[in-house]
């Protein structure tokens, strides 16, 4: 019961904070005259990565690797097949140039450098850790001098901006309540799923890593809502490769991280490369620059295909 009612107040926390740290990412955006897609990739992605980042740093530090690993890694694959497919169901979004430009290769560049860090020797050590920090933060002021939007709003109508203070209030209690939220969430899951005896990777690959995707589907959600798509789009992205170079990167330079299932790099890693790449495609099939309810209802099936072949 107890277990149960952490889920029901990490959900509502989720909830809130994505509204409240959505509202400041606008704001901040408008203040700094700031692309939202930047805004959306650096403070947004940055404070819906948190959970992931708390999560990975403790399991690694606690003697749980798989914990930490397959949290990053379930996450990715969530925040694509899941959290966007969600997000393209309820609305479609038009995608420009930039987004496989930059955003894309980007993300797919990090997966990439993650694959061959971990994938044949099975540990990420310290040195690789500051290689993908180091990466992270050349993208980022790449993104702050050089990126334009990276998705094209239906909306363009002028914003009024909130008084300063507000906007970090926002910003605090926003990324304060995904934080808490998210533990909260995590906390009743693990709870749950140890009643029930699975493993340690099985509650990484699947109920954490949803539990730390819900800060980027409110987020995403809400963002649709208030016809800010530009946000959604830059979240998810951004989210990803925050995930991988921030996460991990952070967490690896304070602990290494050892691979101890090897189903992570028998099955898990390649689903995460494969969905992905996938997205590409995707933007221009069956017509150019654009993400619908088809491209949603695909990564949602193979979201469930993943989750079928994991547990089985």
């Amino acid at each position: 019961m107890l277990n149960l009612f952490f889920i029901v107040a990490g959900l509502t926390l989720l909830i809130a904070g994505g509204n409240w740290l959505l509202k400041a990412a606008v704001d901040l955006s408008l203040k700094l005259n700031i692309p939202k897609i930047v805004i959306g990739m650096t403070v947004v992605s940055f404070a819906t990565s948190a959970p992931e980042l708390i999560v990975s740093i403790n399991a690694a530090l606690d003697g749980f690797p798989d914990l930490a690993l397959g949290n990053v890694v379930g996450s990715n694959i969530a925040n694509l097949g899941l959290v966007l497919a969600i997000t393209i169901l309820l609305s479609p979004i038009d995608v420009s140039k930039s987004f496989y430009t930059t955003d894309w290769p980007v993300m797919m560049l990090a997966s990439i450098l993650f694959f061959f860090f971990i994938y044949f020797d099975a540990v990420l050590v310290q040195y690789e850790g500051i290689v993908m920090v180091v990466f992270l933060f050349l993208f980022l002021v790449y993104l702050l001098r050089f990126q334009k939007p990276a998705v094209i709003d239906e909306e363009d109508e002028p914003d009024v901006m909130m008084p300063t203070y507000k906007t970090v209030l926002f910003l605090g209690l926003g990324g304060s309540a995904l934080w808490g939220g998210s533990e909260l969430l995590i906390n009743g899951a693990v709870g749950m799923a140890t009643i029930f005896g699975v493993s340690e990777r099985i509650i990484a690959i699947t109920i954490v890593s949803v539990g730390t995707s819900i800060p980027e589907l409110a987020a995403s959600i809400i963002a649709i809502i208030k016809k800010e798509k530009a946000i959604s789009l830059g979240n998810l992205i951004g989210s990803n490769i925050f995930n991988l170079l921030a996460v991990l990167g952070i967490t690896s330079i304070i602990t290494p991280i050892t691979v101890m299932d090897e189903g992570l790099l028998t099955n898990d890693i390649f689903w995460m490369l494969g969905i992905s790449f996938l997205i590409l495609p995707l933007v221009f099939i069956p017509k150019g620059l654009r993400l619908g309810w088809r491209d949603g209802l695909i990564l949602f099936i193979i979201y469930l295909t993943f989750i079928y072949v994991t547990i089985g």
